[in-house]
């Protein structure tokens, strides 16, 4: 079983002059430990349980450019995007620019947006569910298109039409950047992962219910056509405790989750990854 960190908090307590010194930590002492992903957040505005609208956040793709060239091996990705922030021609182009500058590691993790505060906070539109589910579909699409080297023509969608799907310089991973979607909805999210994803992310609800969303996405690959052992299971957690964290992989990973991304409880986590992570990654391992 393969490691990752989701950073999720920036309140160091040296405040803003502090958090790229704390990153680029986080980003060496992942290295060092093994890690094989590394992710933040895509919100703008602070989540309610992780403190709220006050509390630091940083935008993510700028993020994940800094860690970028603070690694060397990492695979770095947002959990996840929102479909609604940006335009899925600038966004298709973001990801190749990751892809590139980090020599092949930059991962597309989507999903359909929920924090309608930030939103309305911002003024971006907070589409229906419905339509943002449309919108999704559209941009992994219009991502596949602008990837596709063979194709540079136009888009004709619904909710976006794109004259030139223009995108060079291409990724260096072949053949793309790898597309993770992010959420356990049966009859949409999870039928997208079947379609268009080479990942899918879900919640430790239970091992049981982890399972059963693994058995919807193998009977939607059935339906597609697509061979089910193409999918990277992934798993996000918080753990504290790592004998409690070890039993409970093992048992996820039973079910055929292949990698747990593990959440920091700290704005400051470059040492926590020291503490708990590089031990974690060793015992998971064979897992």
């Amino acid at each position: 079983m393969r490691v990752g960190v989701h950073v999720t908090k920036f309140d160091n307590p040296a405040g803003s002059a502090g958090i790229g010194a704390e990153l680029a930590a986080v980003a060496r002492n992942a290295e060092a430990a093994g890690v094989g992903w590394l992710s933040v957040m895509d919100h703008w505005f602070q989540m309610e349980q992780n403190g709220g609208a006050p509390d630091p956040m940083l935008e993510g793709y700028t993020t994940l450019g800094f860690l970028a060239a603070h690694t060397s091996t990492i695979e770095l990705s947002l959990l996840v995007t929102g479909v609604t922030y940006r335009h899925p021609g600038l966004l298709a182009k973001i990801v190749t620019t990751l892809d590139v500058l980090s020599n092949g590691r930059g991962t597309l993790g989507i999903g359909a947006a929920w924090y309608e505060r930030e939103h309305l906070g911002l003024g971006v539109r907070f589409p229906p569910l419905k339509e943002r589910f449309e919108r999704l579909e559209e941009t992994l699409r219009i991502c596949l298109q602008m990837w596709d080297q063979g194709n540079d023509g136009p888009f004709e969608g619904k909710h976006y039409q794109l004259a030139e799907t223009i995108n060079h310089p291409p990724a260096v991973r072949s053949p793309r950047p790898r597309i993770l979607i992010g959420g356990g909805g049966e009859k949409k999210t999870l039928r997208f992962v079947a379609q268009y994803a080479d990942a899918c992310n879900l919640f430790p609800s239970s091992v049981e219910e982890v399972s059963h969303k693994l058995d919807v996405i193998r009977a939607h690959c059935d339906d597609v056509g697509r061979d089910f052992s193409e999918i990277e299971a992934t798993l996000t957690v918080r753990a504290d405790n790592l004998d409690s964290f070890t039993a409970q992989m093992e048992e996820y990973a039973k079910i055929g989750i292949q990698t747990v991304i593990v959440a920091p409880p700290t704005g400051t986590p470059a040492r926590w990854i020291e503490e708990f992570i590089a031990p974690a990654v060793q015992r998971v391992a064979d897992l």
